[in-house]
Order: C-alpha cells, then sequence, then structure tokens
C-alpha cells in the first residue's frame, strides 16, 4: 500500500511539473510568435491591422513621435536616434540567440542593400553583458556577411523606452521623426517592403 502510494505521489509530482513546463513553453511561443504590423497612424493599409488598433492614448490620425534614444555604434561611439531624423529610419530591436530575429534578418539585409541610401537602418541588439555580448552579435553579423549598420543597446535604455517586450520588434519612423507603424514578432519580406512604403509616403 505504502508503495502504491509513493508511486501516485511521484507520478503526481511528474503530472505537475510537465504540466508547468508546458505552460512555460507555450508563453515562450507567444512570446516570439510572428506578427502581424499594427498600423499606429492613418497611413495606409497593412493587413490585417487597421488604425483603429493605434497605441493606447492615441487618437486616430495622430502622430506619435520616436523617442529619442543614446546606443552605441560598431566603433563604440553614442549615437542618437534623433540625430539620423530627416531620412526614414528602421528601427529593430534584435538578439543573436533569438530564432524569429535570425529568421527576418536576410530579408532586412536585402532591404538595405536596396534602400541603404534612402533610409537609416537602425539593429539594435539587445546587448545585456550575459547571454549576449557586443563580441557575441558582432561575430554572429560577421558570420553571416550581414552589412547594415548594427548598433548596442549596453544598458537596455533603448528597450524601455521603446516598450519592448519581445524580440525581435521593428518600428518604422518617417522623416519627420513619426512613428508610422510597428511589428511585435518576426515580420515577412512583404510587411517590411509595406513598412518602407508607408515611411516613404509620409
Amino acid at each position: 500500500m505504502k508503495k502504491q502510494t509513493k508511486v501516485a505521489i511521484i507520478a503526481g509530482s511528474i503530472l505537475v511539473v510537465v504540466g508547468a513546463a508546458a505552460v512555460l513553453y507555450e508563453k515562450l511561443l507567444l512570446s516570439f510568435a510572428p506578427q502581424t504590423m499594427v498600423v499606429t497612424e492613418e497611413a495606409g493599409s497593412v493587413s490585417p491591422a487597421q488604425s483603429s488598433t493605434s497605441q493606447e492614448g492615441q487618437e486616430e490620425g495622430s502622430t506619435i513621435q520616436a523617442p529619442n534614444v543614446t546606443i552605441l555604434d560598431a566603433a563604440g561611439k553614442e549615437v542618437q536616434l534623433h540625430s539620423l531624423v530627416g531620412k526614414p529610419i528602421i528601427l529593430n530591436f534584435w538578439a543573436s540567440w533569438c530564432p524569429p530575429c535570425k529568421q527576418e534578418m536576410p530579408d532586412f539585409e536585402a532591404a538595405y542593400k536596396e534602400y541603404g541610401s534612402e533610409i537609416q537602418f537602425m539593429m539594435v541588439n539587445m546587448t545585456d553583458g550575459g547571454r549576449e555580448t557586443i563580441s557575441s552579435a558582432k561575430e554572429y553579423i560577421a558570420s553571416q556577411g550581414y552589412s547594415f549598420p548594427v548598433y548596442f543597446d549596453t544598458k537596455q535604455e533603448a528597450a524601455i523606452e521603446y516598450g519592448v517586450s519581445a524580440i525581435p520588434t521593428t518600428y518604422f519612423i518617417n522623416a519627420q521623426g513619426n512613428i508610422i507603424a510597428y511589428a511585435a514578432g518576426a515580420i515577412t519580406a512583404q510587411h517590411l517592403e509595406q513598412g518602407i512604403s508607408m515611411m516613404q509616403a509620409n
């Protein structure tokens, strides 16, 4: 009888652990699940979201000024986002350990090669100094042969300022420094092109 009780307790414990692991796994999948762009300003049609899904507290058709943040460039020099205003800006938050980030990077590289003279690309690495370091990020970029500009958010200030809760996250900012659209999760080449068109139209 005691053996049966022990077996039941062990089996119950295993079920609890497996159940908890399943819930955690599901939450992680949701964090990295690809999502479509959300329009933050009346600027075009980005299916399936409409401008009514604008960020909370913003009236439809109103502009959202992109927060100014200071990050490091590849040479370790401080760069302010507002210093690049004058051209549209694609602001992407990523890490080398993030599979969806890696998935969308070839499309960003292709877009950079096509639009690099017209658009500022800010590929901002989430450099926490532990799981992700400047060295590990640079090694990954070099191993893939990417040529787009890479920046480093070593204090996580940019991520906090932009409310980044999952990566990748991408913001499309027009030449006037207003956020036109953003995407939480990996985006397709089609969505990237659509975001670029929206920036250029405003």
